[in-house]
């Protein structure tokens, strides 16, 4: 709902500030956010008397094809005033998420869209990583994937590495992660520097465990471009500030 109600520009100027410093750190909000800016375009362009029908098609949806043709239309008209823009649009919103839909129509082009899905957590359920994304649901992010598991550790990563105009994002997924411990994300550059990106900590049943079967997700940034990486490495750090490895990803 906080990603929903941001798109459309109906937090306050605090919330806001608060949902932009999360969502600097959680790649999946800005996934989630990415797919609604369609239905946000969408809604500036329709007038009171369409937005009314759109809150109709939760309980009739063949009320949704006659609404989607309205839009395409009134598309073409004057943009409304600011308090339909605001009001309206938290209503039609709200009658869209509830019956899903497959498409939109943009000036007679049809543009497929994802069907609604919960917002992901940072500590998201399922199951281990594969080659095509960590679970059901489960939106891959942007970047080449890799995927690592430490043989001695047991620790298992999959991580997207995209480079991007300030340097490189990384997103991480993390399972047979035992805790409780600290731990922090390492990029090793090939002129044999490296750089702490990211740094937390693991309760007691750890992520992706048999107590804890919830997988890790997170996501950090380096101004290090790809081509620099030599290695990306997780690590656990004890009382002492000692690091011990616990899997690395050096495929890059």
């Amino acid at each position: 709902m906080d990603v929903a109600a941001y798109a459309l520009g109906v937090l306050d100027p605090q919330d806001v500030e608060r949902f932009e410093e999360h969502l600097a750190t959680c790649w999946a909000c800005a996934a989630e956010l990415e797919t609604m800016v369609p239905v946000v375009g969408l809604l500036s362009g329709i007038d009171g008397e369409t937005m009314m029908a759109l809150e109709q098609t939760h309980t009739d949806p063949a009320l949704l094809d006659r609404t989607l043709m309205a839009v395409r239309r009134d598309r073409r008209r004057t943009r409304m005033r600011q308090i339909f823009a605001t009001a309206a649009a938290v209503v039609a919103f709200g009658a869209l998420s509830g019956v899903g839909f497959a498409t939109v129509f943009d000036d007679g082009q049809r543009v497929p869209q994802a069907e609604p899905t919960q917002s992901v957590p940072t500590a998201a359920p399922t199951a281990e990583p594969t080659a095509s994304g960590p679970g059901i649901g489960f939106i891959e992010p942007d970047g080449e994937q890799h995927d690592a598991t430490d043989p001695a550790t047991g620790v298992k990563t999959t991580m997207w590495v995209a480079n991007k105009e300030y340097g490189t994002q990384i997103s991480v997924w993390l399972t047979k992660l035992p805790g409780p411990r600290t731990c922090r994300l390492v990029v090793f550059r090939k002129n044999s520097t490296s750089e702490v990106v990211s740094t937390w900590s693991v309760p007691g049943g750890g992520y992706g465990t048999s107590t804890n079967p919830q997988a890790l997700q997170l996501s950090a940034s380096t101004a290090a471009t790809v081509d620099d990486i030599a290695k990306i490495q997780v690590q656990s750090i004890d009382v002492h500030g000692v690091a011990t490895p616990l899997v690395t990803v050096a495929d890059l």
